[in-house]
């Protein structure tokens, strides 16, 4: 593997340094100090030949002055000591005019971070662009060789994070993450898959590609089904964009004020807290944040500096934890635990192959499509399907189909889940494959 020579990001101990700088220097009765430092490189391909190829870095140090309930925050891309000095002065002259914070609540504590260290792989951290160009000419190699179109992209990052606060907080993580996507279009048909990894070396990009141009291959000339209910089989990839709209409105405060699927209302539709503890989907509904996780190794903390260590979310279809933002946390009397990501949700030793031979009759979809939300009250979505969508008859793949429009209450999807496959990290989620036993289609679409 052919490396850049040299990364242009900011050691640990530099980052830390900044962020002492800034408390040293601060005259506000309290400050909180970020650093951002992302190196982030990008090779963009359509109709199998390179389009764009590029590396940016991105330098922030960000600092909030607070007096008493009021706070601004001013940044700076800087790293010359005038130019950190001046935007000290320039966050405590704005905290000194703001508004007071209704919602405002103290600095955080110093935290107990897992005694873990993120994964950054140097190879990913240093990756040339030699290296990606080559990589993605094999896949647009592939795609000539079967007559087809290749596009997509394979990226890279390098990410620097560091906060502190006048009440002692601290806290520096290094991390590297890859990705890589590709659509094949071949004459009528077309098909998608993504992967994520902390490591390039992780990324099964050859095979990734082959799997793609054997789907595009088999969904040419797709026939019309009838839009109406049916049993569905879920590419990970695909699930993972439906999954997450689910675990986004785990809020603890709409629910509590009756405007999420989670709330509990009387007879007369008024707001009667959560619906924590009940059973709301399948018992195969196993849900974790874990940070720990091989396939992630994510951040030991949250940006805000809260620590990000694991948690059980959706345990044998039961919610067990929302997601309480520090200012209701307080409100409420609870504790708040930081977000629900990165999240895990537990597989099988299956494979999607072995989801559609479990299957009489159903769709198979490879992609969920503009995903966009209908009630957040009943957590009604609709989106299409695209790149890739098969009818199945008697556990095979019989053939493509035109894309479908969904209409579909997801807890009531989730209800409906009766088989996983094995996992895979698709963006920062691990997710399996999924066979769910009713999905409501509403039209059909014109998207490829």
């Amino acid at each position: 593997m052919t490396l850049a020579t040299n990364s242009i990001l900011i050691s640990t101990d530099e980052a830390l340094s900044l962020l002492e700088t800034v408390l040293k220097n601060s005259q506000a009765e309290d400050v909180t100090v970020t650093v951002n430092n992302t190196e982030t490189s990008l090779t963009r391909f359509s109709e199998n030949q390179i389009s764009q190829n590029l590396t940016t870095t991105q330098f922030n140090l960000s600092i909030t002055s607070h007096y008493g309930k009021r706070c601004a925050t001013a940044s700076t891309n800087e790293l010359d000591p005038d130019a950190i000095i001046a935007t000290i002065r320039r966050s405590e002259e704005l905290a000194c005019i703001a508004p007071e914070d209704p919602e405002w609540v103290p600095l955080l504590e110093p935290q107990i971070y897992d005694h873990r260290i993120p994964a950054f792989d140097l190879e990913t951290a240093h990756l040339s662009p030699r290296w990606r160009g080559e990589m993605v000419q094999k896949v647009c190699q592939l795609s000539a060789k079967s007559n087809g179109e290749a596009s997509g992209t394979l990226s890279s990052e390098a990410v620097l994070f560091a906060v502190a606060n006048s009440r002692g907080l601290q806290a520096c993580n290094r991390l590297t993450s890859a990705d890589f996507s590709v659509t094949a279009r071949i004459e009528t048909g077309s098909a998608w898959s993504q992967r994520t990894a902390w490591s390039v070396n992780q990324l099964p990009i050859e095979l990734l590609t082959e799997t793609v141009i054997n789907r595009a291959l088999l969904s040419q000339n797709p026939r019309e089904v009838s839009p109406g209910i049916y049993p569905v089989v879920f590419d990970g990839a695909a699930f993972t964009d439906l999954l997450e709209w689910v675990i986004w409105n785990l809020d603890a405060r709409a629910a509590d004020e009756g405007r999420s699927f989670m709330s509990r209302t009387n007879s007369e539709g008024k707001s009667m807290g959560n619906r924590l503890g009940e059973q709301l989907f399948s018992p195969l509904i196993q849900v974790q944040r874990n940070p720990s996780h091989p396939l992630l190794q994510a951040s030991t903390f949250f940006n805000n500096g809260m620590k990000k260590d694991d948690l059980e979310m959706i345990k044998n279809g039961i919610p067990l934890t929302l997601n309480y933002s520090r200012y209701w946390a307080q409100k409420q009397g609870k504790t708040a635990q930081g977000g629900l990501f990165p999240l895990v949700m537990l597989g099988s030793n299956q494979s999607l192959e072995d989801l559609i031979a479990q299957t009489e009759r159903g769709i198979l979809v490879s992609r969920a499509w503009y995903v966009r939300s209908v009630n957040p009250r009943t957590l009604e979505v609709t989106g299409m399907t695209r790149d890739g969508t098969f009818w199945i008859d008697q556990g095979k793949i019989a053939y493509p189909i035109k894309n479908l429009r969904f209409n579909q209450s997801l807890p009531e999807m989730l209800g409906n889940v009766e088989a996983l496959s094995s996992v895979e990290r698709y963006g920062n989620s691990v997710v399996p494959g999924v066979k769910v036993k009713a999905f409501n289609f509403s039209s059909i679409t014109d998207s490829v």
